[in-house]
């Protein structure tokens, strides 16, 4: 009997000690913010704009003419982005929860002007913010604009933003997606400066936050990615395009999957080379007492297409297509070190590789690393492609037609 009481004893005096749901947050009192986008205006002050989920209007939009929009987007200004959130809760019922928000789209002419530095602070210092949110930059068009515009399929534009992204950077390989901590500990790490994937206006602007842009079959205004922002001292300096922006990233071993076309004869880009394994190193000499750089790839892949009558069985022939192969990819990897060298942005990380392989001579280098070593940095590209397949025949019919 004693034993009984103690324990309902002990059960009364837990109940005590219990917190209970002190620190609930109910959906009904919450304005879940999904994106912001950060733009400067004439005065010198912030401009947030604040996409907040419609959730009763994700599941249901465009099924009928008087369907609401899944996102309502609020502006406000202020001296720093604690101020301007502060603004924006006097315009919204509910209290602006950040926990949700998973991009963050800064303006190209903030960027450059002011450089994204001083907006991070207060992002990454937040406990509600997480630091896994993407961050792009808006490029030739205000923040606040992308952020507004209304996207099919993916009712969400944030989302529309984050999964082409990480689409076309494991597919197309011109794209990379940095998240919010990742583009910190850039900015902080000696040696390596950060780049960004750039967002643009596909269409009419004018259309892009109003509900007929989800009602036409082929959307009046659309979000496209384009480029690639290169930093230094966490500022915008240049874009990196197609190509050169797809090289930085090979350079980086960040390729996952790609195309690579290679002429043939007198043809232009008829011989189609689906990237489908690769590996780069980037290794550091020390040449009296400057180093010298050195990219070595190794790629393999398929046939993915040959517009032109080619006997595939022959070794020979594969070993010429190899040889184009090698010959492309590395005059691509050399224009983009040559463009990031122009820019003094050491984006593709050599400063890291010195520090990593030889600290010493890093310590003597670091000072003047961007503006006096690097640009004068002699880099030496090695690349060996193997096909390994030619898909579900060798060769063409186009052999066949030609006869």
């Amino acid at each position: 009997m004693s034993h009984k009481r103690f324990f309902l004893l002990f059960v009364s005096l837990s109940v005590l000690v219990l917190s209970g749901c002190w620190s609930k947050k109910e959906l009904t009192e919450l304005a879940l913010v999904s994106a912001i986008g950060i733009d400067k205006n004439e005065d010198g002050k912030y401009v947030g704009t604040l996409q907040v989920i419609n959730p009763g209007n994700v599941a249901g939009v465009g099924q009928g003419g008087g369907a609401a929009p899944p996102i309502s987007v609020y502006t406000a200004t202020g001296e720093n982005i604690v101020d301007v959130s502060r603004n924006a809760s006097t315009k919204v019922s509910r209290r602006m929860y950040y926990a949700h928000t998973n991009l963050v789209v800064v303006s190209d002419e903030l960027a450059e002007e002011e450089g994204i530095q001083p907006i991070l602070d207060a992002i990454e210092r937040d406990p509600n913010f997480r630091t896994t949110a993407t961050v792009v930059i808006a490029k030739d068009v205000k923040a606040g604009d992308i952020v507004r515009t209304l996207t099919p399929i993916d009712k969400i534009s944030a989302n529309k933003i984050i999964k082409t992204l990480e689409y076309t950077e494991k597919v197309h390989g011109y794209q990379i997606k940095v998240t919010m901590q990742e583009l910190i500990r850039s900015l902080v790490t000696p040696g390596r400066e950060p780049m960004l994937t750039g967002v643009i206006f596909g269409g009419d602007p004018q259309k892009s936050g109003k509900m007929e842009n989800l009602q036409e079959t082929e959307p009046l205004a659309t979000l496209e990615l384009n480029g690639l922002a290169m930093f230094k001292n966490g500022k915008l300096v240049d874009w990196l395009q197609e190509d050169k922006a797809r090289g930085a990233i090979w350079i980086r071993d960040k390729i996952k999957s790609t195309d690579i076309d290679v002429d043939w004869e007198e043809k232009k880009e008829v011989i189609s080379f689906e990237v489908s394994r690769q590996k780069t190193d980037v290794s550091v000499q020390m040449k009296d007492r400057m180093p010298k750089i050195n990219i070595s790839t190794e790629v393999e892949g398929d046939i993915g297409e040959a517009r032109v009558p080619l006997d595939l069985t022959k070794g020979k022939t594969m070993k010429k297509i190899e040889k184009k192969i090698e010959k492309e990819i590395k005059t691509q990897l050399e224009a983009t070190v040559e463009q990031a060298q122009e820019n003094k942005t050491d984006i593709l990380g050599f400063g890291e590789a010195v520090h990593r392989s030889k600290p010493k001579d890093w310590k003597r280098l670091q000072s003047n690393w961007s503006d006096v070593y690097f640009p004068e940095l002699e880099v030496s590209v090695e690349v060996n492609a193997f096909v390994r397949r030619t898909g579900i025949r060798n060769n063409s019919y186009l052999s066949n037609l030609e006869e």
